[in-house]
């Protein structure tokens, strides 16, 4: 069982690797098509990208939604699913509950983590007896209270997506993980629409996220592209979410607005460079770079006895000298020895 991706900050019970380093996590959600071929492909493909994780989503329809077309539960008027109703939607998503542990081997064996979005006590059940290290609370199921008490109480991290959630819900959510004594959560910024428009990213909202709930934060991204991802970077993020398929032209539910493998690739190197860039908090200056900034030189030739002046010393580069900050000090004293023209001057050629 490979347990060496799951980062540090989010897990209190194992000493892992890789604590400087943002999670990357591939969405399966519906684009298995319920074919466990495409499902078993899909997970190698992820591994291949340097992803650290697949997510899949682990429900039944009844999980969701009533087995009706009445009223709420008829045909979609609109969207992306138009036509469907939630019953026929949620059957054609659902992932079989008997392939889980398959793919979670495999996943495991690609060298990547295994973990779901559970979405009744069942699937929870289900995950626990799977050994998943960590779940995620799905941005719909912000107010399903009684599921985040039920996974809180496994004492495992939780990712918390928010895309529909106000500053009560999300204090409502994290109020039950804490009364179950587990600290161990992360919030995603998310946008609940698929797919959605990268100017409703809002990522601004990351910065107090993470100082008024004072957990650690991350993003579950549904726009075009990585433009959201990489620019999440620069927050202090600590997951980045995004949904994978094998190949858009499969026509899983949610592969319009998922990304293929070479782009999905393309992004993890992408965002593996953004955290180069953003790197650490560092005002160092090493002695080579000060060795390159200016100093204190004679500039003309001085003999033993006479007075410095702003004609025989100058501030130049480079770096051997005397330090500037002495420059006002050192004029109209004497010096106690010969100078040349060009040599660093020292505090210790001053007269006493």
């Amino acid at each position: 069982m490979n347990r060496l991706k799951i980062y540090p900050m989010i897990l209190s019970k194992c000493q892992l690797v890789n604590m400087n380093r943002i999670y990357i996590i591939a969405e399966m959600s519906a684009n298995h098509m319920r074919d466990k071929k495409v499902a078993i492909n899909t997970i190698k493909e992820i591994a291949k990208t340097g992803a650290d994780a697949v997510k899949v989503q682990t429900f039944k329809p009844e999980s969701i939604t009533l087995n009706s077309k009445f009223g709420f539960f008829g045909p979609r008027k609109d969207g992306l699913w138009k036509g469907k109703t939630p019953w026929d939607l949620y059957s054609h998503a659902a992932l079989p509950y008997e392939w889980h542990k398959e793919l979670k081997d495999i996943a495991n064996n690609n060298g990547i983590d295994f973990f779901s979005s559970p979405f009744d006590i069942e699937s929870v059940d289900l995950l626990e007896s799977l050994d998943v290290q960590m779940y995620k609370i799905a941005s719909l199921e912000i107010n399903h209270l009684p599921l985040i008490d039920y996974v809180a109480s496994k004492g495992k991290p939780i990712l918390i997506s928010t895309g529909v959630a106000n500053i009560t819900d999300i204090k409502n959510a994290i109020d039950v993980c804490k009364k179950n004594k587990n600290n161990q959560i992360t919030l995603l910024k998310c946008t609940s629409d698929y797919p959605a428009e990268i100017s409703k990213a809002n990522l601004a909202t990351l910065t107090d996220m993470k100082s008024r709930f004072r957990c650690d934060i991350g993003i579950s991204d549904h726009t075009i592209g990585y433009t959201v991802p990489l620019a999440a970077v620069s927050y202090g993020i600590r997951i980045i979410e995004k949904h994978f398929t094998i190949d858009k032209k499969l026509g899983g539910l949610d592969a319009s607005f998922s990304m293929e493998p070479t782009e999905f690739k393309k992004m993890v190197k992408k965002i593996r460079e953004a955290e180069d860039a953003v790197g650490s908090i560092d005002y160092s200056v090493s002695n080579k770079d000060k060795m390159r900034r200016r100093s204190i030189f004679c500039s003309e030739k001085i003999l033993k006895g006479d007075l410095i002046t702003q004609k025989n010393v100058r501030v130049v580069r480079p770096g051997n000298g005397l330090s500037p900050k002495y420059y006002y000090e050192i004029l109209g004293k004497r010096v106690n020895q010969n100078l040349n023209k060009g040599e660093p001057f020292k505090l210790k050629y001053i007269k006493e």
